[in-house]
């Protein structure tokens, strides 16, 4: 799929966000800096209900929200140097949880994450449209995606 704005990042996170499964699903986003990552998991916490500021957590590793609905965790792994930081962090604890789990830069933490049920490609064209691509795994990737 091709998001060309802003609102189709908007749309798609509204669309997402009554997907049946969503409340304890874990979502990976790949893509470049500047790729429209944060952006979506921006739309989608606001659509879920989240209030106040959403920020990125690239220093934090992590911003957790309590929505109206279930608990969700925003992860940045892009300075994830040590797996030790997965254990020391409890982020095991986190994953093996309910509540929605989004994760950029998934593939800095990949040894010790569990597989995502939705894994979401973003590539930003040249035209600055985005080229998404959804790869689902299991019941509830494929209740996601659909």
């Amino acid at each position: 799929m091709l998001w060309a704005s802003e609102d189709d990042t908007r749309a798609f996170a509204e669309r997402l966000a009554g997907r049946p499964g969503l409340a304890d699903a874990f979502i990976a986003l790949h893509g470049d800096l500047g790729a429209g990552k944060t952006t979506l998991v921006r739309h989608l916490l606001r659509a879920l209900g989240a209030q106040g500021r959403i920020k990125s957590p690239t220093y934090a590793v992590v911003e957790p929200y309590e929505l109206p609905a279930f608990p969700a965790w925003h992860f940045d792994f892009y300075r994830f140097d040590d797996p030790r930081e997965w254990e020391d962090a409890g982020f095991r604890d986190i994953f093996a949880g309910p509540g929605l789990k989004l994760a950029e830069w998934p593939d800095k933490a990949a040894a010790v994450l569990p597989p995502a049920d939705l894994e979401l490609h973003i590539t930003l064209q040249d035209d600055d449209t985005r080229r998404v691509t959804l790869t689902a795994r299991g019941e509830r990737g494929q209740a996601l995606a659909a």
